[in-house]
This record gives C-alpha cells, structure tokens and sequence, in this order.
C-alpha cells in the first residue's frame, strides 16, 4: 500500500530543525513546491498572490518616484555581459549559459539573466542623446537565474526568482546620489 502523504501539521519544532521546520511551513501552507528541476521552485497560487500584493503596492511607490516600468531581454549575449566584468565577477559561476539553438551551436554564448545591467545600459546608449534625455528612470519587474548554490530555500534561494531592479542615469553623480536618497526617503522612510 502507497504510503499516504501527510499534509497536516507540522512535524518538527522550530527549535530542533529550523530549515526542515521552514521547508514544512512554506509547503504545508501551501505556498510552494519543488519541481523536476534541481533548485527551481513552483510558486503555488497563494505565494504568487502574496508576490502580486507586494509588486501591486511597491509598483505605485515606484512610479510616485518618476520610473516607469520596461522589460528587457531574458537572454544577454555574452559580449555585453563581458563589458561589466567587475560587476559580473561575484556571480559568473552562476551564470547559466545557452550554447545551441535546437542542434546548430550558437555563434556567441547568451546569458540567462543574472542582473540585468548589461542589456539595459546598451538599450540606454541607444535611447540618450543629449542632456534633454535625463534624467532616464527605469523599473523592472522580472526573474534572475543564478546556477550555482548548494542549498535552496523556497523564497530564500534558489536558482530562479522574482526581482525588481530599478536603473537610471542622470547628469551627475550628485544629481544621481539625490535620486537615491530621495527614492529611500519616499520608498521607505515613512
């Protein structure tokens, strides 16, 4: 007879096993699930409702700020992502690489976002052309892939998650050190 799973109750205390205890909290309450793939997480209809309030309303602070909402590539050739270096350093073990499209071997690697600085900056090239064009305030909500980790955690860490990043460009440092303060102010300091 097929052992029957149990889905009531926590069976560990907080006290002895906080990671087993956590895994069982977020999956009894039904807010996610391992999938087929190692380190990814299925986001189950009441964590996605919770991630939906929480964009909903960090959204409207956002756009109260001046940004405005775009989306950007999925997939950053590797020639772009080679232009942040320094920054892409930390993380270049995590970045998940796509080599072939179906049997043909692609002529350049592409990334599977880890941050998205490098696609953004050379849509920014494109798009300022003068003083006129600042100061530019760009909101993105997406997902970030890092590979590399020993231990997910639902929420905490796993190879694929929900992400906002907000990137703009003004006349100055100082102009841009103003902006800064001024979103922490409005944002979160309340």
């Amino acid at each position: 007879m097929a052992k029957k799973r149990e889905t009531l109750g926590l069976n560990v205390k907080k006290s002895d096993n906080l990671s087993e205890w956590y895994t069982q909290v977020v999956q009894k309450a039904e807010l996610a699930d391992y999938s087929s793939v190692s380190g990814c997480m299925v986001l189950r209809p009441n964590s996605y409702s919770i991630w939906e309030n929480i964009q909903k309303i960090f959204d409207s602070m956002i756009k109260k700020t001046g940004h405005k909402n775009a989306y950007f590539p999925l997939f950053i050739p590797e020639h772009l992502l080679m232009k942040e270096k320094e920054h892409v350093k930390g993380f270049a073990p995590e970045v998940a690489w796509v080599t072939h499209a179906g049997n043909t071997k692609m002529k350049e690697r592409l990334a599977i976002r880890p941050t998205s600085e490098t696609i953004m900056y050379e849509s920014y090239a494109n798009w300022i052309r003068s003083w006129r064009d600042l100061p530019l305030l760009i909101n993105q909500w997406c997902n970030i892939v890092r590979w590399e980790f020993k231990y997910p955690k639902p929420f905490l860490r796993t190879r694929e998650f929900l992400w906002q990043e907000g990137h703009t460009v003004h006349a100055t440092e100082k102009v841009a050190k103003k902006q800064t303060r001024r979103n922490l102010q409005e944002l979160f300091i309340q």
